[in-house]
């Protein structure tokens, strides 16, 4: 959906779906289906397909809208389709991360409390393994030690339909040397961010979701994201900021 939304609250059922969706991917590691979705919260069709316009609208997940039965396509931190990022629990494969940054917010989500999370991934440029470790949020360990998070769209680009190509854009890297690597073959500048940078990038909606029924919807709002990322120390030169 578009950008500059205008502010807004979340129906009754939209809430109702939003618990149901979350509780559902982290027991199961996928998303549900419209039947599921009903029988779990007695939620007709129509109602459901509002409830995910809703979410949509609030950067909670992304349906396919030209579907009939309304494929869900992501619901943040999770992607239904392989990504970049896989998440493994108690070492067995669960589900894919929507993207980079959204991977090191999915250990602070409560079904998740206490456990060990490991996010397996790779450096864009050369495709080399980066493994992530992390337990309630903390970062427990990072191989290889020098692995960043690589940024190629600038802010003003998300979430212009949805936020699909933004999490298509934030990816590992080995270090500076790979991203710089990278940005050759995509032909595209891009920004770094640390790994205690995107923790704290993404510390607000990792502590309302799940832990905050009733939390409201997100919004892109390019200054905004902007101003954040200077206070973190993201050096924004390379997209000319």
């Amino acid at each position: 959906m578009p950008q500059q939304v205008p502010e807004f609250q979340f129906s009754d059922d939209a809430l109702k779906l939003r618990q149901f969706i979350y509780e559902f991917w982290c027991e199961y590691g996928h998303g549900p289906n419209l039947r599921a979705a009903h029988e779990a919260t007695g939620l007709s069709r129509e109602q459901i397909v509002e409830a995910y316009k809703q979410l949509d609208l609030g950067i909670v997940c992304v349906v396919h809208q030209d579907t009939q039965n309304f494929n869900l396509l992501k619901c943040q931190p999770f992607s239904s389709y392989p990504s970049q990022v896989q998440v493994y629990l108690d070492g067995r494969f669960h589900c894919h991360a929507g993207c980079a940054m959204e991977s090191v917010a999915i250990s602070r989500m409560p079904p998740f409390a206490g456990k060990e999370v490991r996010l397996e991934s790779y450096c864009a440029c050369c495709l080399d393994p980066v493994t992530i470790v992390m337990r309630d949020g903390a970062l427990l360990s990072r191989q290889p030690e020098s692995a960043l998070i690589h940024i190629s769209s600038r802010p003003e680009e998300w979430n212009t339909t949805n936020i699909v190509s933004m999490c298509d854009s934030m990816n590992y890297v080995l270090d500076a040397d790979h991203a710089l690597a990278y940005e050759k073959k995509i032909a595209r500048r891009g920004v770094l961010v640390r790994l205690d940078q995107a923790q704290r990038f993404v510390a607000e909606v990792a502590a309302s979701r799940m832990w905050k029924y009733d939390y409201g919807p997100g919004y892109v709002q390019p200054d905004r994201i902007v101003a954040g990322l200077r206070v973190l120390g993201v050096d924004l030169s390379n997209w000319g900021l």
